[in-house]
């Protein structure tokens, strides 16, 4: 006979500084980012995730198993409420203050905080100490930081601009973990004197003149029609779209990341 996991209070302190008292282990999972979605199947809790966002697309039966739950902006509260969540888990920038103080009146929701990669491994072990997976998410977080150790870049490395949206263009710009992305794959920020996620004009790109225009495949899906238009701006820069996923991503999915900042080079 098969008896259910003993539920005991644990309280533990999010990356936003904020005191969490959750039922441990939980039991019915609302993950309200993609990222720390795909990272809960990964450490084997897609049975207890009972509710995601529209944009929690990894993996493929996440969308199939759980709730959908509206997006990352705009929370169906009644559809949270119908499924008794016992943990909530989100994210300070991809998620609005309003709708996860709302929630966090009524249910237990841990924060995450991320600007560099040591903040997602931190995201990483946390998550998995809080849903008891702490051996598999510390060996995760592991594996991805054992990836990026790789040697020392040289002094002087080729700039870049990413951009993530147009009409208006917009690039990701410092204090951004894009930005932290974007040093570990071996290239410098044209824009990381700027502020988060600015909009450009194409004569700031002009003088800017980076050697490489990466084109990031969300949120803005760039394709290669989109090339022509920035080579048009820089004609001598290096256009090409890139795995937004990728650099974005800042769950289990960074397995894969540092692979690809390297084939960028080759």
């Amino acid at each position: 006979m098969n008896l259910p996991e003993p539920v005991v209070p644990l309280t533990v302190t999010d990356q936003m500084g904020r005191r969490v008292m959750v039922p441990f282990p939980p039991q019915r999972i609302v993950s309200l980012v993609p990222s720390q979605t795909e990272l809960l199947f990964a450490l084997g809790l897609g049975a207890r995730v009972v509710g995601v966002t529209k944009f929690c697309i990894h993996p493929a039966q996440a969308r199939n198993s759980a709730a959908i739950i509206g997006g990352t902006k705009n929370f169906n509260f009644e559809k949270i409420d119908a499924l008794r969540p016992d943990l909530i888990i989100g994210n300070k920038e991809e998620n609005y203050r309003e709708g996860i103080e709302q929630l966090a009146r009524r249910y237990p929701v841990w924060m995450s905080d991320i600007n560099t990669l040591p903040d997602s491994l931190t995201m990483i072990r946390r998550v998995g100490l809080l849903v008891g997976r702490k051996e598999a998410a510390d060996r995760l977080a592991a594996e991805i930081a054992a990836s990026f150790a790789v040697p020392a870049a040289p002094a002087t490395l080729p700039s870049a601009a990413y951009f993530i949206w147009r009409k208006p263009y917009m690039v990701a710009a410092g204090n951004t973990f894009i930005d932290d992305m974007l040093g570990r794959a071996g290239f410098r920020n044209v824009f990381s004197n700027l502020g988060r996620y600015p909009e450009i004009t194409p004569e700031q790109l002009q003088a800017a003149a980076p050697h490489h225009i990466l084109l990031s495949s969300e949120p803005y899906p760039f394709g290669q029609k989109h090339v022509a238009e920035f080579q048009a701006i820089c004609p001598d820069a290096t256009i090409r779209v890139v795995d937004g996923e990728l650099f974005s991503w800042y769950g289990s999915r960074l397995q894969h990341s540092a692979d690809y900042f390297r084939q960028l080079h080759t």
